[in-house]
């Protein structure tokens, strides 16, 4: 790991969610802590996450129910990023959706036309979707074959949860792309574009910004794409040795948030 007191020159935070802040229902150590001494020093931060199931206002309020200080303006979502995405490229376009409530209102604010049926989509948005089935998927390959615009809220393939990986977003693009012949274009994490917008909506800059993770895939690969320091974290997907043997490797790696919290804080590293 880097030695600490490089740490100085970080000035705002990207934070990854899922294996980083929370584990299912559950805060990650260190975090209630970490982001309270953020706040109250004035450091600005940003959550940053590819899960495109709920809008910002609900994950807000899923944190603080777990301790954490948060609100709706903290949150930036591949949902929000993929409707920002479309919305330049195809303005009142008709999107056929696999995903839930996240993305779907994410892109009826953003003026677009949810449909169901394959013949009326000139898009098919997919992300994770704890509730799809055969009939719809089938619509989306339908759609996808016939020239619609394929996009993927991200390419995960796995999502960390209290029993252990469970199948992400990824896995229902990549069963559509075997079924249609066709690749999708991603735009969360890894995808430089999301980290570009996140830094946008916190006014910081590449160079002092640190992106925090827990996969080194996603977040180390997107943040160092994008000019960003990285941090990874070992609360979540990757492991140590994942991280050490990374090309370059992360800028630091901790334990968790109460040991970078620790070394953020450290009187050497003011």
């Amino acid at each position: 790991m880097t030695n600490a007191p490089d740490l100085r020159s970080i000035r705002a935070f990207i934070f990854d969610m899922d294996g980083v802040i929370y584990r299912g229902s559950a805060a990650l150590p260190g975090a209630a802590t970490l982001i309270a001494r953020l706040r109250a020093a004035a450091i600005p931060y940003l959550y940053l996450t590819n899960n495109s199931t709920t809008s910002p206002r609900d994950v807000a309020d899923r944190l603080r129910g777990m301790g954490i200080e948060a609100d709706a303006a903290d949150i930036y979502t591949s949902a929000e990023a993929t409707a920002a995405l479309l919305h330049e490229e195809m303005p009142g376009a008709r999107v056929l959706v696999i995903g839930e409530a996240g993305i779907r209102q994410a892109l009826a604010a953003t003026g677009f036309t949810l449909v169901t049926d394959h013949r009326a989509a000139d898009a098919v948005v997919v992300g994770m979707d704890r509730e799809a089935t055969y009939a719809r998927l089938k619509e989306a390959s339908l759609a996808i074959q016939a020239g619609a615009r394929f996009v993927a809220t991200n390419l995960d393939a796995s999502l960390p949860s209290e029993e252990g990986l469970i199948p992400g977003a990824g896995s229902l693009v990549g069963m559509l792309e075997i079924a249609s012949g066709r690749r999708a274009q991603a735009v969360g994490k890894p995808q430089p574009g999301i980290f570009r917008l996140a830094l946008t909506r916190l006014g910081a800059l590449p160079e002092t910004t640190a992106c925090v993770g827990d996969r080194p895939e996603t977040d180390i690969l997107g943040g160092q794409a994008a000019g960003l320091k990285t941090i990874a974290v070992l609360t979540g997907v990757g492991s140590r040795a994942d991280f050490a043997a990374m090309q370059p490797p992360p800028d630091w790696i901790f334990a968790d948030l109460a040991a970078l919290e620790a070394a953020y804080f450290a009187p050497s590293a003011q």
